[in-house]
């Protein structure tokens, strides 16, 4: 029986650093629109990066979410098929790999009994060995990049120490992609919020000029509209300000 082998981090000396690499991830960064998309090209990257004439390599990312694990990206159908293969078993060496935060490497499946279910399904869609990698996102998320062969023991030591390299590489970049998507909400939602609250505020000034009112009986005939009518103030608001003006679409300041 051969068991996972987890293995340790390269020396540190960058004698294994894929050139280029670092470049590369920065473009992934730059032309991704989102982080789908940066994960996708990843993988993509990954399997070329590795496949070889005669010994195809397939990659996917999988992650937590919700506390489940998820498939989504891949370098082709295969490698996503794989992915959720094993996430619909709920264990296999990338699974295991992501929980224990610690890579993993499956050299031969014929001669692994671990996983069995996930091994024989596996090894009938063609898979001889697997690496796994998480990518430490430092607390942002959990990912893992994973590795399908069609050879056993399709994975070198300068392949495993390649694929390290590329992983710490790749989880620095997606790190960099989290907070900028995170920025990019953040900024988003702070646009609505104001947008809302703009057409709120002019909402109120015309109740208080057609009422004669103050602005605190004016906001309470406000929401009690919108909550007699079951629909959000804001949607209220805006009704207000058309019934008046005559705008089906109300624009403020900070509209783009």
């Amino acid at each position: 029986m051969t068991n996972p082998e987890h293995f340790t981090g390269s020396s540190g000396t960058g004698s294994h650093e894929t050139p280029g690499m670092d470049t590369r991830l920065q473009e992934l960064v730059l032309d991704s629109q989102d982080i789908a998309g940066f994960l996708t090209d990843l993988a993509v990257v990954a399997a070329d990066r590795l496949s070889t004439p005669g010994s195809t390599v397939h990659a996917g990312v999988t992650v937590i979410r919700r506390k489940r694990p998820k498939a989504v990206a891949s370098s082709d159908a295969e490698a996503r098929a794989l992915d959720e293969l094993q996430n619909g078993f709920g264990e296999g060496p990338c699974l295991t790999a992501l929980r224990t935060k610690s890579p993993l490497l499956v050299p031969d499946l014929a001669g692994e009994h671990r996983w069995a279910p996930y091994m024989k399904v596996a090894q009938a869609q063609g898979v001889a060995s697997i690496l796994a990698v998480p990518l430490d996102l430092a607390g942002d998320a959990e990912a893992v990049l994973n590795l399908y062969s069609n050879r056993s023991h399709g994975f070198s030591a300068e392949d495993i120490s390649t694929v390290e390299s590329f992983a710490r590489q790749a989880a620095g970049s997606l790190r960099l992609v989290l907070r900028i998507t995170q920025l990019s909400e953040a900024k988003a939602d702070l646009s609505t919020a104001l947008q809302s609250r703009t057409i709120i505020d002019m909402a109120v000034g015309a109740v208080m000029a057609e009422n004669r009112c103050s602005r605190e009986t004016a906001f309470e005939i406000l929401t009690k509209a919108s909550s007699t009518r079951n629909i959000k103030l804001r949607e209220v608001a805006a009704a207000v300000i058309a019934s008046i003006s005559g705008e089906k679409e109300i624009k403020t300041y900070f509209d783009a």
